[in-house]
């Protein structure tokens, strides 16, 4: 008896540092700059006291609108500088920022989906007007966050490596970074992340929960051979959404993070703006 209670009690030591590690993993920042149109870089008040870092870049000729673009966990703002040079060419203004305790935005412990959700909010009001919001994995929960949060201030949504279930989604995501450690303390984590954390039941703010009240045209993007997130989490969150809203594009070949340099994407997605964001044909 005794010893399986230590076992227990080494098994729950174990699981909460494993918990605070997965939420303070190794940033991975890259470094691109943005080199197109008027470039303005400003420092907006986050929720927290604390502040993001943005560029706003503005295109040569008039502008067909806005579009916020949002990275994925461990990255920053310059991650999302190459889609952002495509929707520039294209004529649109982009506003591009790093999530707290990403890139060089402040300083923020524990940052999750939730988190990366108040950044984006942060910025759609800094922005003020509606937009095109593009997110990429934890930036595409974010998205999904702040999009049920502020339906007006969206005109298109853009997700890109995303997932429908927070906890099946969060289980693969540690598989994939180690099957032992994904199934042994995965649901550990994910207990803490609920009952320590969050306050709340992931599910309730899983995309596939907040799809089903989101009427906004949807452009969902994914990898063929992600490892993190397979295919079959994008199409379950593309029926989530009201019929005919979402549409499914699968880059083929592509992992979590490469489906925007695969052939077929920048026609997929001028496409998808033609269709539903602008009343003239991209060039």
């Amino acid at each position: 008896m005794n010893i399986i209670l230590f076992a227990a009690l080494v098994y729950g030591v174990l699981s909460i540092l494993f918990t605070y590690l997965v939420h303070a993993q190794p940033r991975r920042p890259v470094k691109e700059s943005p080199d197109w149109g008027s470039v303005t870089d400003v420092a907006i008040p986050a929720v927290d006291g604390g502040f993001l870092e943005v560029w706003r870049i503005e295109p040569d000729g008039p502008s067909k609108g806005i579009v916020v673009l949002a990275h994925g966990w461990s990255r920053n703002r310059d991650r999302m500088v190459n889609r952002a040079r495509m929707f520039g060419a294209w004529g649109y203004t982009t506003v591009i920022h790093s999530a707290r305790d990403h890139g060089g935005s402040s300083r923020r412990r524990m940052m999750n989906a939730f988190r990366f959700g108040e950044d984006i909010e942060t910025v759609l009001k800094w922005v003020g007007e509606p937009v095109l919001l593009y997110g990429h994995s934890a930036g595409s929960a974010g998205a999904m966050i702040a999009a049920a949060k502020m339906p007006h201030r969206i005109r298109l949504l853009f997700l890109e490596g995303s997932y429908a279930d927070a906890k099946p989604a969060l289980l693969s995501l540690y598989r994939s970074f180690n099957r032992f450690f994904g199934k042994v303390f995965g649901p550990a984590i994910i207990f803490w992340m609920e009952k320590a954390l969050y306050g709340k039941e992931l599910e309730e703010t899983s995309p596939a929960a907040l799809a089903r009240n989101l009427d906004v045209p949807v452009l969902l993007i994914h990898g063929e051979l992600d490892p993190t997130f397979p295919v079959s989490y994008a199409e379950k969150l593309a029926r989530s959404f009201p019929e005919g809203r979402a549409q499914l594009w699968v880059a083929k070949g592509a992992g979590h993070s490469d489906a925007s340099a695969q052939a077929g994407y920048e026609e997929t997605v001028r496409g998808f703006l033609e269709a539903h964001g602008t009343a003239r044909r991209i060039p």
